[in-house]
């Protein structure tokens, strides 16, 4: 789809993720970018000055009734996911917010309303949802070339030695494992094989009580199985293998960035496929999708679909009530 509109994007929060985001978005031919926001003035300033924004704002209300706003890039905790989404949506502002995208289910579901409301485009910034790698990966396992799928295993680990005052391991940010780079293994899993019957865990906790490692098993009613990782406290290889009945595929290391993919067949026959990725670290393929979509006057992506958001904070709800993971300022009507 050709793009016929130059976007000004704003960013609300100017952290770690916000600095690649914002990087990637220079690639774009149709973004200015615009305004950048942080409840310190001084870091919005900076972070503008670092990476070319027009504007700074210390408070993100400032931002929304900035009326050359068009799209939100929201990079805050997702803690703070909720809030922030519906005081963009409630001014009218496109939305694309990191995952995960809320904290639970219920607030997801209420951001998915105040977009319908107010007939504002609403996305979850699932960015490996449009790797190159990936989407090739998911066709050459729909294709059904390697038979059906049966069995899938992912990972995401690393190790972050325990600090207290860190975000990963405060629950009231939502720190712990789970949310922060386990999604990535219920992303695999949701996608090829759909939303589980039945889920088992086994879970590791810090001090602080945040949940730091965790094994999650999906079982399906036609018998097909996920085995997922994810972890603070040792590394793994950071891939996903898709077992199929004639052969398997292996998207490589950092499977969720832009990657290569290697094919065994029934017989021993060996490919791989490089990636065509070649500049910036891949958040510019969500952005450009965003912007088609509000070129065709979409509220919602149909690639990145609210059902597909509401399906994983449904999945992560079960997980955690499984294993016992709880955000005691966020999940009162979650587990009472």
């Amino acid at each position: 789809m050709s793009m016929t509109k130059t976007y000004n994007w704003a960013i609300i929060g100017c952290g770690h993720i916000a600095t690649k985001f914002a990087s990637d978005l220079k690639l774009l031919p149709n973004v200015k970018l615009y305004a950048a926001a942080s409840r310190d003035l001084n870091r919005a300033q900076n972070f503008a000055k670092e990476y070319g924004f027009d504007v700074a704002y210390g408070s993100y209300e400032e931002l929304v009734n900035d009326p050359k706003v068009d799209a939100v890039y929201i990079a805050t905790p997702h803690s703070f996911h909720r809030d922030h989404a519906l005081l963009c949506l409630n001014h009218k502002k496109a939305v694309l917010c990191e995952k995960a995208f809320a904290m639970n289910k219920n607030e997801a579901e209420e951001m998915v309303e105040c977009a319908k409301e107010n007939n504002t485009f609403l996305m979850e910034a699932f960015w490996t949802m449009f790797q190159p790698s990936f989407q090739k990966a998911m066709k050459i396992i729909e294709s059904g070339k390697l038979g059906k799928l049966k069995i899938l295993r992912s990972d995401f680990a690393f190790n972050a030695p325990f600090n207290e005052d860190k975000r990963l391991y405060n629950t009231k940010l939502g720190g712990g494992s789970l949310l922060d780079i386990g999604i990535y293994p219920v992303f695999a899993a949701l996608t090829s094989l759909g939303v589980p019957e039945i889920i088992k865990t086994f879970a590791n906790f810090s001090p602080t009580g945040s949940e730091e490692s965790i094994n999650i098993i999906f079982k399906y009613k036609n018998g097909d199985m996920a085995n997922l990782t994810s972890s603070f406290a040792a590394h793994s290889p950071i891939q996903t293998e898709y077992f199929c009945e004639k052969g398997h595929l292996t998207l490589n290391p950092r499977w969720f960035t832009p990657t290569d993919i290697t094919i065994w067949k029934e017989g021993g026959e060996v490919t791989k496929i490089n990636s065509v990725h070649k500049e910036g670290s891949g958040y510019h393929y969500e952005a450009a999708h965003v912007m088609e979509c509000l070129d065709a006057g979409k509220i919602e992506s149909d690639k990145m679909t609210w059902q597909l958001s509401l399906d994983m904070m449904g999945i992560l709800d079960r997980i955690r009530i499984d294993a016992g993971i709880f955000f005691p300022d966020h999940d009162k009507k979650l587990f009472f």
